[in-house]
């Protein structure tokens, strides 16, 4: 017989309902309150229903669906799994530690045929100027996809973006006032941005390249420097992830001269780290002190989540700074600083993406400071990220930690870690239990985490 999942029945019950006050959220409450969320996030109709939340109560259902895990996570607000008593199903079969990341699973096809299609868009892009309607809804798709990204599973948003871009150049095909025509313009290139920003996460920068290309042309006939200044960072990222530096120096530094609202903090940051990393340090440092200066002003038009720069997001980037320079302890004081800010912020509000990379210079920092209890406490968070967010970058700088641990390797807690890192990888498909956490005893020792995506089985 199932054992009972206590910890979702709990959670549940100590929800406020929205429809009785002063009572808790029923099963079929929770159930139509997530079917909601869910549309609202993806535009499409799941049916869950108050029978299911009772099989998941029951224990008859021990890892649903990505979907309807993020709907629950969402509603009863835990930012993990686990807090809900759901863990992955064991036997999940080995992969090197070079393959395809968990969250590209899938994806391939998607990633490349979108790709291709934007850069065939480029020549209409450049020359077209034409189009129709107000994109008042395409706006608030584009804000609520960068909002949703790293919350909801990725296919339905990177579909959805896919679909704007192309319903974008589908109206500029008709008669529009010049107005009309920028404002299209406008929504094309931020969803071609979006699926440029997710090609990097899920493994392929170079294909990013090819939709920056044509994002660029749209800002160019929209006028619209928020945009470039977005598409300069995305092309950054892009290029840092395949490590060229100087090619994402370039970028970021270009992007300088138009960028406004907050990209300018974020490309200013980005730049100290790439010139950093280049083997630059006057000018590093001299970009570092640039974006120390800026205030966080958001423009209207930045749709929020992965595309606005908050101080958090940037302290982030200055503690990559800092380790580049060989800085422990100051990249230490800012990666500590910068996470802080992030667990004070509104959880829904808070870029998850952007926190755990703060979280893992902590690690770095503590690691070269020979802190090892407080890197264990720092990599543990991300340890526990859901599968279906576990992006490339990410697991890139989970082995860039593991990279750090070498020293400790004689050490009872340095084998330990060690094992389990090697354990993870050839077995991702584990979130680490409560139970087979690494606890630090008073001495030193870090550990890591790479991953693969779990079979989505919704039930």
């Amino acid at each position: 017989m199932s054992e009972p999942n206590e910890l979702l029945r709990a959670a549940r019950e100590r929800t406020p309902s929205r429809l009785a006050p002063g009572e808790h959220m029923s099963r079929a409450e929770l159930a139509d309150t997530i079917c909601a969320w869910l549309w609202d996030t993806t535009e499409i109709k799941y049916e869950l229903d108050g029978h299911y939340i009772a099989k998941l109560e029951r224990g008859a259902v021990r890892w649903p669906g990505a979907a309807y895990r993020s709907g629950l996570r969402h509603v009863l607000d835990v930012a993990a799994d686990n807090e809900l008593g759901f863990f992955p199903p064991s036997g999940a079969s080995p992969i090197e530690p070079d393959s395809v990341p968990p969250s590209m699973v899938g994806h391939d096809d998607d990633l490349i045929n979108a790709g291709d299609e934007s850069i065939a868009l480029l020549s209409f892009a450049e020359e077209s100027n034409v189009g129709e309607l107000t994109v008042e809804q395409l706006q608030a798709d584009i804000e609520r996809i960068a909002q949703s990204y790293l919350r909801t599973p990725t296919r339905p948003l990177f579909a959805k973006s896919r679909a704007i871009r192309d319903r974008a150049f589908g109206l500029l095909a008709g008669n529009q006032s010049p107005g009309q025509s920028r404002d299209l313009y406008s929504a094309a290139g931020w969803a071609i941005t979006l699926l440029a920003w997710m090609s990097t996460d899920l493994g392929r920068p170079d294909i990013a390249e090819g939709h920056t290309r044509t994002a660029w042309a749209c800002a160019e006939a929209a006028d619209h420097d928020v945009l470039r200044g977005w598409i300069r960072a995305t092309q950054h990222t892009a290029a840092f992830w395949q490590e060229d530096f100087s090619r994402a120096a370039a970028y970021a530094e270009d992007g300088l001269r138009y960028a406004a609202g907050t990209s300018r903090l974020f490309l200013a940051s980005a730049a100290s780290v790439d010139l950093a990393r280049a083997g630059r340090p006057d000018k590093a440092r001299e970009l570092l002190d640039l974006a120390r200066t800026l205030a966080v002003h958001p423009a209207e038009s930045e749709p929020g989540g992965v595309l606005i720069c908050t101080p958090e997001r940037a302290e982030g980037l200055w503690a990559d700074t800092h380790l580049a320079f060989g800085e422990a302890q100051r990249t230490a004081d800012q990666a500590d600083h910068s996470v802080a800010l992030f667990e004070a912020a509104p959880y829904s509000l808070r870029n998850l993406g952007s926190e755990r990379m703060a979280r893992l210079q902590q690690a770095k920092a503590r690691l070269l400071l020979g802190e090892l209890d407080g890197a264990l406490e720092a990599v543990e968070p991300v340890l526990q990220t859901q599968m279906e967010y576990r992006v490339r970058p990410l697991i890139q700088r989970l082995a860039e930690v593991a990279a750090l641990t070498s020293p400790y390797a004689r050490s009872p807690k340095g084998r330990m870690l060690r094992e389990r890192i090697a354990e993870y990888i050839q077995r991702p498909g584990h979130l680490m239990s409560p139970h087979r956490r690494i606890v630090a005893p008073p001495q030193t020792t870090p550990q890591i985490h790479l991953v693969r995506r779990s079979r989505e089985d919704q039930e």
